[in-house]
């Protein structure tokens, strides 16, 4: 597959990566000469100098021959127009774009993208997917991780196992018979900063991140055999008032069940906006570091601190502070996944990577396949996927045991016949069926020949 990324920052970067690491032909595009000679000699990349919704340099990229155009710049207008150029002059069928303005994402405006108007196929906003694994933190506090899949009736979860858990040292397989009607599998573990899929031979020691498949059905359960629980986060103080932190409050306002939520911004003007948006938040202007602020918010009652800030080092200290203030659990929004190592050392219980949710958007629509879903876990060390099995697919119509998936690659539930089902070796999965996928991500493409619909593209 031929593709032309626009924009070498986080994102573009990221998605470089993943697809140059596939062997797709990639090229990247960016108005910094620094940025694409650095993707050009650290990545399996064709890089090319100028702005991205110039017509030339779109030419020069290779547009008239590219199968899809990712425009992740950072100016969203830039975006619009390269994805508006690809269409009308390179007839370029698949365009995706990363636009920040809410005003550009509000549903009554949605019109605006059709192939006529502004022809963009896939609109992803950053602030948004990051509000929205903000709300999903906060509302699994036992885990550091979690994503919803098979349509919110099943969910993955991380979660780092404590010295009390109680099914230390046991083998997997041994897990599986004691609790034979628990639909829920551990799929992948990290241990000593390594990630990898299971065997059913393995045993779990304290200190392991572990991710597991649940039935939403299950979870309770589930958690509970690991030793945690969920608590409920009826007191949440937000710290940062952006585009981010306004989203989870509005979010959090139309709850049913009443959380009482108080926003800290610095800045006066954001701070104004926020105000008028929400209708029963309190927000306070002021640093989120700053004791008496805290304390004026309510730190020290609060169920959950969520620091959302542009700067990932405040974040961090505020959701230190605020845990050393009586904050119970706190989540922090980081931009730089080598920072991820240190949440655990400070006490911070969950953390965002806006990268990895954009990421994850994106790569759903790139994976070919009957693809449904695809989460990044890590600094793109995973991926999990969720996919329909169609009849020429491979695998259709196998059991698990004789399909031929790479060593590090795991099935998660089962989707079949309207039931949800944890997989066994015997477990045939049928066309129709839809399948979750824990894969290492040197074998995701190895996963996407086994998913491959003839030559047709989703």
């Amino acid at each position: 597959m031929k593709v032309i990324i626009c924009g070498a920052g986080q994102v573009g970067w990221q998605i470089a990566r993943h697809l140059s690491g596939e062997k797709n032909e990639v090229t990247v595009v960016d108005n910094n000469a620094e940025l694409v000679a650095q993707a050009q000699d650290v990545l399996d990349v064709q890089g090319v100098t100028g702005f991205a919704s110039y017509p030339d340099v779109l030419d020069e990229a290779g547009a008239r021959d590219a199968d899809m155009i990712i425009a992740a710049t950072y100016s969203d207008e830039v975006n619009m127009v390269t994805c508006q150029v690809a269409h009308s002059i390179f007839n370029v069928q698949r365009k995706v774009a990363r636009l920040r303005s809410q005003s550009y994402l509000t549903a009554i405006y949605s019109d605006l993208y059709r192939r006529d108007h502004m022809p963009i196929d896939v609109v992803i906003s950053p602030e948004r997917e990051v509000a929205e694994a903000a709300l999903r933190r906060l509302s699994a506090s036992a885990a550091f991780d979690n994503q919803g899949f098979l349509d919110g009736r099943a969910q993955l979860i991380g979660i780092e196992l404590a010295e009390d858990c109680p099914v230390l040292n046991t083998p997997l397989r041994q897990l599986s018979d004691l609790f034979s009607t628990l639909r829920a599998i551990v799929v992948g573990v990290r241990r000593e900063g390594r990630l990898f899929a299971p065997d059913s031979g393995d045993q779990l020691f304290a200190g392991d991140q572990i991710y597991l498949f649940c039935h939403g059905d299950d979870l309770e359960r589930a958690l509970e055999i690991f030793g945690k629980s969920n608590r409920k986060q009826e007191r949440v103080v937000v710290i940062g008032g952006g585009n981010v932190g306004l989203s989870v409050a509005r979010a959090l306002e139309t709850r049913r069940e009443r959380v009482r939520t108080r926003v800290i911004e610095r800045s006066r003007a954001v701070a104004e906006r926020a105000a008028e948006a929400l209708e029963r938040t309190i927000v306070l202007h002021g640093d989120g570091l700053d004791t008496e602020l805290l304390a004026e918010a309510g730190i020290a009652r609060a169920d959950a601190v969520l620091a959302v800030t542009d700067d990932d080092k405040t974040n961090m200290l505020a959701s230190v502070r605020a845990k050393a203030e009586g904050a119970k659990m706190a989540i922090c929004l980081i931009n730089d996944p080598t920072l991820a190592p240190l949440m655990s050392p400070m006490q911070i219980d969950a953390y965002i990577n806006p990268r990895a949710t954009t990421v994850s958007s994106i790569l759903r629509h790139i994976r070919h396949g009957r693809v449904r879903q695809v989460y990044s876990i890590g600094d793109a060390e995973a991926e999990v996927i969720e996919a329909q099995v169609l009849s020429t697919s491979p695998i259709a119509g196998q059991r698990v045991r004789d399909i031929d998936f790479p060593e590090e690659v795991l099935v998660g539930l089962v989707a079949s016949g309207g039931k949800i089902l944890r997989p066994t070796g015997s477990t045939r999965i049928e066309e129709g069926d839809v399948i979750t996928i824990f894969s290492i991500a040197a074998d995701v493409p190895e996963v996407e020949r086994l998913l491959q619909v003839s030559i047709d593209f989703f």
